[in-house]
């Protein structure tokens, strides 16, 4: 598509001229080199890499420097945040993983029983690789890009893994956070016993040289760095051209139009005192973007302008157009209120972001399954 690669160009160039800049102004700097350099030292004397990757951008979030430093039978690639991904395109991504000779496995790093099956499939590998072994430790490396749930995953398999009340209570839990870059060194979590199992969470990297513009602009998009050094603004237009030129849209048609209820500050509860069910107000709170009246509120500003666009979204200025004017829609829709016009449309931009990047506006899966691994 033209047009949404015009759009991705501009952001993806961008990005890639940050990666030349030292200091604050970029995001690959002294730390990020030395944690790479430790990473590669550590691969050869783990048991067994997995390499976590975002599901929405399975090949551009790919960690380039294993090709070379890891076999793909000591390899386990995971796609993380299937949940905001599209499930059609995750199985065909899974299918093409699993065609190149990588255990694969697709989870959401909060859910228990996709965390379960993840351990299940790394015991099972790592008895294979330690066949004829009995009472051996094994060390699991988690590597990949920055934001792609390394640490939500690291935590999630101590705290379900097969290890014992006291152990659990003494061991310290890696720091999940929604911006890249948390994670500053290597840090080992025990994650299972007899046999014991470690898992090595590693910070996320970010290669120096990225292949070309339409990845810097994926990458950015799903939060691989910093939004200020991107530009919030820039980053929701490019999320919507990418809604505009879907079908997501469609979806929210039948959202019922019930004004009076959707923008209302007071909505009843129902609770059951006794045997009886009685009706309370509780308060709805329209600085927060998060709640159901106003993300579907959203939804609907973003169908009406959308369905009744009247242009070819093909044409790059008729793509411009509509942003526009969906800035100007959300403002209400969001319920942001600021002195300039610029002021609304950074604190519009964020809020958005923020709906994409935890599902709230639909499953999107960026990267289009390819021969690229």
């Amino acid at each position: 598509m033209a047009t949404l690669a015009s759009f991705s160009s501009r952001l993806g160039a961008v990005v890639r001229e940050l990666a030349s800049k030292k200091g604050p102004g970029g995001w690959y700097g002294r730390h990020m080199a030395a944690a790479e350099r430790a990473i590669l030292e550590r691969i050869p004397l783990v048991d067994l890499v997995v390499e976590v990757r975002d599901a929405r951008i399975p090949s551009t979030s790919a960690f380039k420097c294993l090709r070379k430093a890891c076999c793909s039978h000591k390899q386990v690639i995971v796609l993380n945040k299937v949940d905001l991904a599209d499930n059609f395109l995750t199985e065909r991504w899974l299918k093409h993983f699993k065609n190149q000779n990588y255990i694969t496995y697709g989870l959401n790093a909060h859910n228990k029983d996709s965390i379960k099956e993840l351990l299940r499939i790394l015991r099972a590998r790592v008895k294979e690789l330690k066949v004829g072994e009995s009472n051996y430790t094994a060390t699991i490396l988690l590597t990949g890009i920055p934001n792609v749930g390394k640490s939500a995953i690291a935590n999630s398999m101590h705290q379900i893994g097969r290890i014992g009340a006291a152990e659990k209570g003494k061991l310290k839990h890696a720091v999940v956070n929604p911006h890249p870059g948390e994670t500053k060194d290597i840090s080992s979590y025990k994650i299972a016993s007899h046999p014991n199992l470690y898992v090595l969470d590693s910070p996320g990297i970010l290669r120096l040289k990225i292949a070309h513009n339409d990845m810097g602009a994926k990458l950015a998009l799903t939060g691989a760095m910093e939004d200020f050094l991107i530009g919030e603004y820039d980053l929701a237009r490019y999320f919507l051209a990418i809604l505009n030129l879907s079908e997501e849209y469609k979806r929210w048609e039948k959202l019922k139009d019930t004004l009076d209820d959707t923008l209302s500050s007071v909505s009843l509860e129902k609770h059951v005192v006794g045997r009886e069910t009685v009706q309370r107000k509780s308060r709805q709170y329209p600085s927060d973007h998060t709640q159901d009246f106003i993300v579907k509120d959203v939804r609907q500003t973003l169908f009406k302008t959308i369905s009744s666009f009247e242009g070819h979204l093909e044409e790059e200025n008729n793509m411009e157009k509509i942003i526009e004017s969906q800035f100007i829609a959300l403002q209400e829709a969001l319920k942001v209120s600021s002195e300039s016009s610029e002021d609304r449309y950074k604190a519009v931009a964020v809020k958005l972001l923020n709906l994409y990047r935890t599902g709230r506006l639909g499953r999107y899966t960026l990267d289009l399954v390819s021969s690229e691994v």
